[in-house]
């Protein structure tokens, strides 16, 4: 029986996997969701004996079912190698009272890469599947780690262009670097003064231009995202929590079946949704924990059933998490509300018209699974502090997050089931903020000072992301208004 997606916000609208990824996001402004989640066929013990290749294969061969086998091993062959730096691609460290899953060992140091190696392949495949003659012009926003890693994924890839919008001063300085530097002729770099869901918004609009798509199709482009509104940026997602349950089955820290918590800092709701799509596949998961920074709508939402983004923008040292506008959000509300795009794309237009939204008792009853909390700067830093003195283990400011909020969770719950926290980054990343939480005599150093202190005090080596930055010469500068943003795409396509 073949898999088809549907539209969040319109019930006729049904396509085959490979159309959704070609499409990013529905003409309606939509996300696609699958029709039903299938079950893992493969035993969990079964899965404990395979490589991460090999699982991968084995979860998203249900999720994208009209790619052949063929077609599918060769997209993740291509994509899980030698771009990562440990050959388990995922490996786990026990810290803390907790197993992190080190998310972070791909080209760009950060979570967003076990997508987005995948992704353009899966893209190109896609393509040639429905004889698509368009270049393919991939428009993203980026709160942070999103940008460098599609970026990194796109470059020079045929039949493809990739521009990225990044809020001018909402990202860290090691992250603005990584993207500013990036090589590739088809590769182009936009700040926005603006936060993050501004450049969300104003992607999503662009999208939504029916008078840009008639111009864009006559003249050769076609666009898709890389953003994890796009479904082939989320099936990749869900491996990896299958993946860490095998390894500590094979590691023996857990027996067959025995459930599991899964922790995941997040601000766009993709990654935690991830792991909510691996439990209804048959993963034995307990609790979703969804760690928010001070930017806590998800927090509220949680807590309250009310999702209302009329607050004050904070920005954090955790700015991948920076978010109002918990995009991913919608595919969890749809599902609760029983499946139904009407009732969906009522509470969308509210929150697009009012700013907020609420759901059903009904509604909210559905959201057992889940438990949200937050972490304030102080308690973030704290954390990181806390675990590099207890463990010897250095953690960035998102983890920290969930590390943070899974405290809380213990204290609240006593549950101590035994508990993976997504690690999402590298500190190498967000060195600044990693430094001044150990000791505050490290913020007179530069940039790359602290680089090689972090490097004595965790015994990792730098990445190789981190050293091709250092002297990189920057490549992109153009900075935009809001209202800039179609005009500046239009410019780049020379139409």
């Amino acid at each position: 029986m073949s898999l088809f997606y549907r539209s969040t916000r319109n019930d006729n609208v049904k396509v085959t996997a490979s159309q959704a990824i070609l499409k990013g996001l529905a003409a309606d402004g939509g996300l696609f969701v699958p029709e039903s989640i299938p079950t893992l066929d493969k035993s969990l013990e079964e899965l404990s004996k395979m490589s991460y290749a090999d699982v991968a294969y084995e979860v998203m061969k249900l999720m994208l079912d009209d790619f052949t086998e063929e077609e599918l091993r060769s997209c993740i062959n291509k994509a899980y190698d030698a771009k990562f730096d440990t050959p388990e691609i995922a490996p786990i460290v026990k810290a803390d009272g907790a197993y992190f899953l080190e998310l972070f060992h791909g080209s760009t140091i950060a979570f967003k890469d076990m997508a987005l190696s995948i992704l353009p392949h899966l893209l190109i495949t896609s393509a040639k599947k429905n004889n698509v003659k368009n270049d393919i012009v991939i428009l993203t926003a980026t709160s942070g780690d999103t940008g460098k890693a599609a970026l990194a994924g796109f470059a020079d890839v045929k039949g493809t262009k990739i521009i990225v919008f990044y809020p001018k001063n909402g990202v860290s300085p090691i992250q603005e670097k990584q993207m500013v530097t990036q090589k590739g002729d088809n590769t182009y770099v936009i700040g926005i003064n603006g936060n993050f869901d501004d450049a969300q918004t104003g992607v999503k609009n662009i999208f939504g231009n029916k008078e840009l798509e008639k111009v864009m199709n006559e003249a050769g482009y076609q666009f898709s995202s890389a953003n994890s509104i796009n479904i082939g940026r989320l099936v990749p997602q869900i491996v990896y929590y299958v993946y860490a349950y095998s390894r500590l089955l094979a590691k023996g820290e857990i027996k067959a079946g025995e459930k599991i918590n899964a922790v995941v800092p997040t601000g766009n709701f993709g990654n935690i949704l991830a792991a909510f799509y691996a439990k209804n596949m048959g993963l034995p998961i307990n609790k979703l924990i969804c760690a928010s920074n001070e930017n806590k709508v998800l927090y509220d939402f949680f807590s309250t059933g009310t999702y209302d983004r009329n607050r004050e923008f904070i920005l954090t040292t955790s700015p991948s998490m920076d978010i109002l506008i918990s995009s991913n959000l919608e595919r969890l509300i749809y599902r609760i509300a029983g499946n139904n795009a009407e009732k969906n794309a009522e509470l969308m237009k509210s929150l697009k018209d009012t700013g907020k939204y609420e759901v059903t008792e009904e509604m909210k009853e559905q959201l057992s699974d889940f438990y949200g909390n937050y972490a304030t700067e102080a308690e973030d830093a704290a954390t990181i502090k806390k675990i590099y003195e207890n463990d010897n283990y250095i953690i960035d400011t998102h983890t920290s997050v969930a590390a943070t909020v899974y405290d809380k969770y213990r204290k609240e719950t006593g549950d101590e089931t035994k508990t993976v926290i997504a690690s999402t980054a590298s500190p190498y990343k967000f060195t600044r903020s990693v430094m001044n939480s150990i000791d505050t005599k490290y913020d007179t150093m530069s940039d790359f000072e602290l680089v090689d202190e972090l490097c004595k005090l965790s015994n990792v080596k730098v990445p190789q992301a981190i050293e091709d930055i250092r002297t990189a010469p920057v490549l992109h500068d153009t900075v935009c208004e809001v209202n800039e943003m179609c005009d500046n795409v239009k410019k780049i396509l020379g139409i």
